[in-house]
């Protein structure tokens, strides 16, 4: 997909329609609460946030090629956010509690990128998360 213009049709044989058009805007909703149900997971069940985006992903990722998008993006960055806590968390645990502060970056990262995220999915714009690890494609 050309970075310079984000609404074209999807290669051949890829799921979802045409992305050719700007999103409509219950793509745009499903799309910021695929965003937004990550902090829910910070919120309410600790690292769970994956949840989240994985429902909007298996419930509407066939009907819309931008919800798809945009759920499995907010989905690889729950996913790199959990490994980051287990990393954060080890770290603490080998200082003794001395690096207790660093438990709270993945969560404050989940916050902070999420609300950015769901503003841009709100706008229609492709949002990338900086420094995430893309396991799904």
């Amino acid at each position: 997909m050309d970075e310079s213009n984000p609404y074209q049709m999807p290669p051949p044989g890829q799921l979802g329609s045409p992305v050719g058009v700007p999103p409509n805007q219950d793509e745009r909703n499903f799309a910021m609460l695929a965003h937004l149900s990550g902090i829910a997971g910070v919120l309410g069940a600790g690292l769970l946030g994956f949840v989240g985006p994985l429902i909007i992903y298996l419930m509407k990722g066939e009907s819309s090629a931008y919800i798809a998008d945009q759920s499995k993006e907010a989905l690889n960055f729950q996913i790199t956010l959990f490994i980051l806590a287990v990393i954060c968390l080890g770290i603490v645990v080998l200082s003794c509690g001395v690096l207790f502060p660093l438990a709270f970056i993945p969560m404050i990262l989940q916050v902070v990128l999420g609300i950015v995220a769901a503003l841009g999915s709100r706008d229609g714009q492709l949002y990338r998360y900086p420094g995430t690890i893309r396991l799904i494609k």
